[in-house]
């Protein structure tokens, strides 16, 4: 091959690795993106009584092996809180999409046995972790107010 072939093959990979890093997603962490819900639910203890219902969808179905809920302002401070919720996969859960605060997830159990969801607190800022293996996601949300944004 002439210098002129070299140099064009060359400048072709260039231009290549240059497409993949900027233009495609290969390099890039994946994560799960994550949203929220909170909607009043009849109390299943008292008549009259309304619950909020705190409902987490993902952007699509995945087989969780981590489910976390944190009060944020005790996390900044402190990263080994006590959670509200802990759930993580005694096998391998079943892939959901979404699911409700406390709820049973197939394939999950608590971290610590017996241990049950406490109640969330309107107007307090809470951090929902989930995971798959390595791939992690992050969601804050709070009920009963609106969301500050806190970093």
């Amino acid at each position: 091959m002439t210098k002129k072939s070299w140099i064009l093959v060359f400048c072709t990979l260039v231009l290549a690795v240059v497409y993949v890093c900027f233009f495609t997603d290969w390099f890039k962490p994946v994560t799960i993106q994550i949203s929220h819900t909170a909607r009043p639910v009849p109390s299943r203890s008292s008549r009259g009584v309304m619950t909020m219902a705190v409902a987490f969808g993902l952007d699509r179905d995945y087989g969780l092996t981590e489910i976390k809920v944190v009060p944020l302002a005790e996390w900044q401070t402190n990263h080994s809180v006590l959670p509200l919720w802990h759930l993580v996969s005694s096998t391998k859960s079943a892939p959901i999409k979404f699911f409700l605060y406390g709820q049973n997830v197939d394939g999950m159990k608590p971290a610590m046995p017996g241990a049950q969801p406490k109640p969330l607190e309107t107007d307090v800022v809470y951090r929902l972790f989930v995971s798959v293996g390595s791939v992690k996601g992050q969601h804050d949300f709070q009920i009963g107010g609106r969301l500050t944004n806190i970093q």
